[in-house]
């Protein structure tokens, strides 16, 4: 059966490969990237959906690096602290004065 699987997952691999190489070659047309101020990037239309994908995946990245650090940190801080054993909590002394006063009533 893991065999099975194996190959499966294999096959699903070379077939997204397969995919993407067509499509490699069927985009080497040059494709022109405007920019301000005038100028521009030309380079095949592969190269630049490689590029945007690149970019797409390191800013997001970026943007989640922040929250890893805290993470990372809070948990740092957990595995750092020192646990104690609970203790149990004290039942009051039947011997100590009520503190409580009663209102005149009883209410």
């Amino acid at each position: 059966m893991k065999r099975l699987i194996r190959l499966l997952q294999w096959l699903l691999k070379a077939a997204v490969f397969f995919t993407l190489f067509a499509f490699a070659l069927n985009n080497q047309q040059d494709t022109r990237v405007h920019f301000f101020f005038g100028t521009y990037w030309q380079a095949p239309t592969v190269l630049v959906v490689l590029a945007a994908f690149a970019l797409g995946v390191s800013c997001g990245v970026l943007g989640m690096v922040p929250r890893w650090w805290r993470q990372r940190q809070a948990a740092r801080q957990v595995r750092e602290t020192p646990t104690a054993p609970p203790t149990p909590p004290t039942a009051p002394t039947p011997n100590a004065p009520n503190t409580a006063q009663e209102t005149p009533g009883g209410a």
